[in-house]
């Protein structure tokens, strides 16, 4: 099932990018630069940009090249990670049914999916921020916000516990081979 699922991942990630390519529409970015603020008209956005009443959503109408590309970094890294998490999930609970859950080859899988959660999500976060931050520049380039992390990174401590829980079941194995070679 989570082979289909990270299969189905990496469709979604293709898919987004071909007809993200391939569309013309307007380009829209949220941002919080002027929740606080009361702008009358006067908006600081550039050509083209339409500002939403409140000044938190910013849309170009014929967005360039640049600004597609941004926009596409803010939704595919999720995506990609999503995918790649789930086919290393997949490996993993194939080594648990082949093998039995506490084998060398299990807690390798384990440590080796932590360590891509634990790296991946602030990585991804990272490239979602830096895209919308440039995006909302481009649009409004008095705005000189800096770039951000976004998305959930608490993902990294279950990261980080996998990792743990990798290295206990490593050693595990190693008792137990242990304990059958004494016995």
């Amino acid at each position: 099932m989570t082979s289909v699922l990270a299969v189905l991942c990496g469709l979604a990630f293709i898919g987004k990018g071909v007809t993200h390519i391939l569309d013309d529409g307007a380009v829209c970015v949220q941002t919080d630069f002027w929740r606080n603020a009361s702008l009358a008209n006067s908006l600081p956005v550039g050509a083209g940009v339409k500002a939403s009443s409140s000044a938190t959503r910013l849309c170009q109408d014929s967005p360039s090249v640049g600004q597609r590309a941004a926009d596409l970094g803010g939704e595919l890294p999720w995506l990609l990670f999503g995918a790649l998490a789930l086919l290393l999930f997949s490996r993993l609970l194939k080594a648990v049914m082949g093998q039995g859950p506490f084998t060398e080859a299990v807690a390798h899988r384990l440590s080796i999916l932590g360590w891509f959660v634990t790296v991946g999500t602030p990585l991804a976060g990272l490239v979602v921020g830096w895209s919308q931050s440039w995006l909302v520049g481009s649009m409004a380039p008095i705005v000189g916000s800096g770039p951000t992390v976004s998305g959930p990174l608490v993902l990294a401590l279950a990261g980080l516990t996998a990792v743990i829980m990798g290295k206990i079941m490593r050693e595990g194995v190693r008792m137990r081979e242990d304990l059958e070679g004494t016995i």
